[in-house]
């Protein structure tokens, strides 16, 4: 099967790593797979290169860059003839469904990776993405979501209801486990010391992680523990991160609270954290962070947005969202298991290596494309 990808870019993100996995997946099993990226020149590009997918630069250069882009796209559709173009993103979608030739066979796909997002929050060309996605899901011969919790939000925007498909993330457990050695030399690097207790998100500077909601949790956890560090691993707008860290400054929490910029070690990081947490307001599906934490053996305190709940089973502490008194409440009570129960963390990596590998994931999505190939559409729960 010709499987080509469709994507903004593969630098740092989730969604970027689940597309690089399912590629590189997809490809091993022996499918020739394509991504054409809008931007191009990411370290990401050469692993999947390796593994045997070709990358397709559009070599857009900024936003405003579009006749140059538009053509380019639709020559690479044309010149390739995929069996399967699956776009990952409302922009990529919606270029996909608009510049996809309709004589051509491709199939389209849809890749959704949020639901229930609040568009009042982000500027009116992001807003329009995602509605004019929803306007042409006709044109989707199948979506795919990563969450069972965004598949009613799909259904709410107007997205075909019987073209949607489930297909959990997959983590790479082999790339993500414990690894104390490595997440102390990262400790050293931020000048945090072996008896601090670090408490540590991982996700871009967006309105829908709720940060200015983990600063204040921040700031009450720090009043009740002196050795509490706080560890923002991310970025966004400049003029976000200023005024995020403007709020850092006003709770008083300039010298605990460390703003770490984009990493690539993620597996470092994650275990440098003696919990890793998430203060997503709305907006997430399935987040990656959630399920990678917990496959380095790091216990997860997260609000209860997307399928959180489900990915976390009885494992973790999962709290409202936009509740900072709540979220704090819960790290106490995360911080007095890790002190007593030695294997807490093998709890948290057993739960994601049994039922979110990669393996599953990859096969889901061959098993869905392969039956949209021959005409049929395989929507339907697997076990």
């Amino acid at each position: 099967m010709k499987i080509l990808f469709f994507i903004r870019a593969l630098d740092v993100g989730g969604s970027q790593r689940q597309l690089g996995l399912l590629a590189s997946g997809l490809a091993r099993r022996g499918h020739d797979v394509a991504v054409a990226v809008l931007y191009s020149g990411s370290p990401v590009e050469r692993a999947l290169e390796a593994a045997g997918v070709r990358i397709l630069p559009v070599k857009k250069t900024g936003r405003w860059d579009v006749a140059g882009p538009l053509m380019r796209i639709y020559r690479i559709f044309a010149a390739e003839r995929p069996d399967v173009v699956y776009a990952f993103l409302p922009t990529q979608t919606t270029l996909a469904a608009l510049l996809l030739p309709p004589w051509r066979a491709a199939r389209l796909v849809f890749g959704i990776r949020s639901g229930t997002m609040e568009l009042d929050r982000y500027d009116a060309l992001s807003a329009l993405s995602y509605r004019l996605e929803a306007w042409l899901s006709r044109r989707a011969d199948l979506i795919v979501t990563n969450a069972h919790a965004a598949r009613p939000d799909a259904v709410a925007r107007g997205l075909p209801k019987d073209r949607i498909a489930v297909i959990a993330n997959g983590i790479d457990t082999e790339e993500m486990r414990p690894d104390a050695a490595a997440g102390r030399a990262l400790r050293d690097t931020w000048a945090v010391g072996p008896d601090a207790f670090v408490v540590g998100m991982v996700a871009r500077l967006d309105p829908m992680k709720d940060h200015p909601g983990f600063i204040a949790a921040a700031a009450a956890f720090g009043r009740e523990h002196a050795d509490a560090r706080f560890v923002c691993v991310g970025d966004g707008p400049p003029a976000y991160r200023a005024e995020l860290q403007a709020l850092a400054r006003a709770h008083g929490l300039e010298r605990r609270l460390l703003w770490a910029g984009e990493a690539r070690d993620l597996k470092a990081v994650y275990n440098a954290f003696d919990i890793a947490t998430l203060s997503s307001a709305f907006g997430e599906g399935f987040p990656n962070a959630v399920g990678e934490a917990m496959a380095c053996g790091v216990p997860v305190v997260a609000t209860d947005v997307g399928d959180v709940g489900v990915i976390v089973g009885d494992c973790a502490e999962v709290v409202p969202p936009r509740r900072p008194d709540l979220l704090c409440a819960a790290w106490t009570r995360m911080r007095s298991r890790v002190k007593q129960e030695p294997a807490l963390g093998a709890q948290f990596r057993a739960r994601i290596t049994r039922h979110y590998d990669v393996k599953t994931m990859v096969e889901r999505s061959e098993e869905v494309l392969t039956a949209l190939r021959a005409g049929r559409r395989s929507t339907k729960e697997r076990d």
